[in-house]
């Protein structure tokens, strides 16, 4: 196969493997919010970190000894689109009557077996040009960005087919990764770490070596900072798109194209996740992992802290300022990372490894981060019984405080993380 036909490929299951997230993750906040459910939304959110603690770990282990990550790619998207489809349809046919734990329970199956794939398709493009003699940290970005593009496309459908509220966004969602299941089976295939007939510890073959790399202080010192910043992740995932759908309750901005259009205004932070996904190559051989991390952990305290300054109206250039910073803050952190933990990987644990960088980011970071927002906002905003103005004072106040904790990871990074010159 040349290397052309190889990216194509690698395009297509990029491309898939995120519109399938896009579908629903800016705006099943708003789904939950005007169905009753928004006391809840952190728990949509973390259950996305608490399957990360050990689902992609666990698979990651699978593949690299006993599945290829290819197969087990496309065996996960058929489970979860399978139940992501169903949460829809009982989404749908229970209407406002819909319950809170038989959604619940549907929706987390599928982000179970959804959350490992993040890490196996890093696994199978690593290994595709690896195994084609390419340099991934320059063959890598082009390819992923397509993964940003099917996240926006599958964005502004929901916003413009009107499924920011309602359950049709799950089903969309359903129905790509179903498509996605039956796709990864035709991907180059990926080796197995395991040869036949080799003696192997207990510990090897388990899988657990990827948690040897602890022993070495760069590596605990990266995962432990990857924990911390992984925090920060989902918070505007969940919480974005209920707080600028908010200001419709206030006269001045219910008509401003923000106010309703919260998703397509949110879209611009995956435009600008594209198109700074194609600065990574410079930035790591320019600067080095340790400042492309400071970079990007400035880039969540802007975020936040653009969120809890602007409005839909006047004040809307900070909002789309916060959506352009986005794109620094979550590649700079993410993609550098993956390639990072790749290049600091043997051949056989590579997965093993990914997995783990998915276990601290993901999940624990993810996890302990959705759970916290949702008991500063649920005090701020929900469980407040101002409305209106007051409402959004709540909102901003929430803002502030995650801008703050940013702020913290960030001086505490400067100090302590050493990288080699």
């Amino acid at each position: 196969m040349n290397n052309f036909g190889l990216k194509s490929r690698l395009v297509a299951m990029n491309f898939l493997e995120f519109a399938v997230w896009g579908a629903y993750l800016t705006s099943m906040g708003a789904y939950l919010a005007s169905n009753g459910m928004g006391p809840n939304i952190g728990w949509f959110y973390a259950v996305q970190g608490i399957v990360s603690i050990f689902m992609p770990g666990l698979m990651g282990i699978v593949a690299d000894r006993w599945i290829p990550a290819q197969r087990l790619l496309g065996l996960c998207h058929l489970v979860a689109g399978g139940f992501m489809l169903a949460a829809g349809s009982y989404a749908l046919s229970a209407g406002a009557n819909v319950e809170l734990g038989q959604l619940f329970t549907l929706y987390a199956i599928s982000v179970a077996f959804y959350m490992p794939t993040l890490a196996l398709s890093n696994s199978v493009a690593f290994n595709a040009l690896t195994s084609n003699g390419l340099d991934t940290v320059k063959a890598f970005p082009p390819i992923r960005v397509f993964g940003t593009i099917g996240f926006i496309c599958t964005m502004l459908a929901v916003n413009f087919l009107g499924f920011q509220q309602t359950p049709q966004q799950f089903l969309l969602s359903g129905g790509l990764g179903l498509l996605l299941g039956l796709y990864a089976q035709t991907l180059p295939a990926c080796p197995v770490g395991a040869k036949a007939g080799e003696k192997r510890s207990i510990v090897e073959a388990l899988g657990l070596d990827a948690f040897r790399l602890f022993k070495q202080r760069k590596m605990a010192v990266f995962f432990i900072f990857s924990m911390l910043l992984g925090v920060s992740l989902q918070i505007t995932n969940g919480y974005a798109n209920p707080f600028i759908t908010s200001f419709k309750d206030i006269p001045e901005f219910a008509d401003t194209f923000g106010a309703q259009n919260a998703n397509a205004l949110i879209s611009l932070s995956q435009v600008s996740e594209t198109l700074c996904i194609l600065l990574i190559p410079f930035a790591l051989k320019r600067f080095g992992i340790k400042r492309v991390m400071m970079i990007a952990m400035l880039g969540w305290v802007l975020r936040f802290g653009l969120f809890g300054l602007g409005d839909p109206g006047a004040g809307v250039w900070m909002f789309v300022l916060s959506m352009i910073v986005y794109g620094v803050a979550f590649d700079f952190f993410n993609i550098s990372g993956a390639l990072y933990v790749d290049q600091n990987t043997t051949t056989d644990t590579r997965s093993s490894a990914q997995g783990l960088f998915m276990i601290m980011t993901n999940g624990l970071g993810a996890t302990l981060g959705t759970l916290a927002a949702q008991e500063v906002v649920n005090h701020y905003v929900y469980n407040n019984t101002a409305s209106g103005l007051l409402m959004i004072e709540g909102w901003r106040s929430s803002w502030f405080i995650f801008a703050a904790y940013a702020l913290v990871v960030l001086v505490l990074f400067t100090f302590i993380f050493k990288e080699k010159k």
